[in-house]
């Protein structure tokens, strides 16, 4: 059993696994794919500060991630998205295929995802996308700052 579906698993948090046939890559393709708005994706990315990593999921429906706003919010002078190579050591999963949960890093989660009933996001598989409230999501990864709506 793969550590995404143990944690759900031992959580008792309403969720689904969602399988399709091709990767999706983006917002807009996953929001297209599942018939729902780009709001409601939220893609996980590893970013860099100057002395630690961070998982940042946020909602598709935000154009751009403003990372000097990030490090204010984060209290460092710099924040940059980590590359590929360092993605997978310190994750284990490639680019791509960011799970939601289940990642050794202090969570970032973005208050836009509030809205929506389920949010859709990475499940440590590249065909396989979780279906989560973000009130679970909330409660499984205990962020340590939060992108305001704005």
């Amino acid at each position: 059993m793969d550590i995404v579906t143990s944690l759900l698993e031992k959580s008792n948090h309403e969720y689904e696994f969602l399988f399709h046939e091709k990767q999706l890559y983006s917002a807009s393709e996953g929001a297209d794919y599942f018939g729902i708005e780009a709001g409601q994706t939220a893609p996980t990315l590893i970013i860099k500060t100057d002395s630690s990593y961070y998982a940042l999921t946020f909602s598709g429906s935000r154009k751009n991630i403003d990372m000097k706003c990030l490090a204010v919010i984060l209290g460092t002078s710099q924040v940059k998205l980590a590359n590929k190579n360092t993605v997978f050591q310190i994750t284990g999963f490639a680019p791509g295929d960011t799970p939601l949960i289940g990642i050794n890093l202090p969570s970032i989660f973005d208050k836009r995802l509030l809205q929506y009933p389920f949010i859709y996001g990475g499940s440590g598989q590249p065909n396989r996308t979780l279906k989560i409230s973000p009130a679970a999501l909330l409660q499984l990864t205990q962020p340590i700052a939060f992108l305001e709506i704005e």
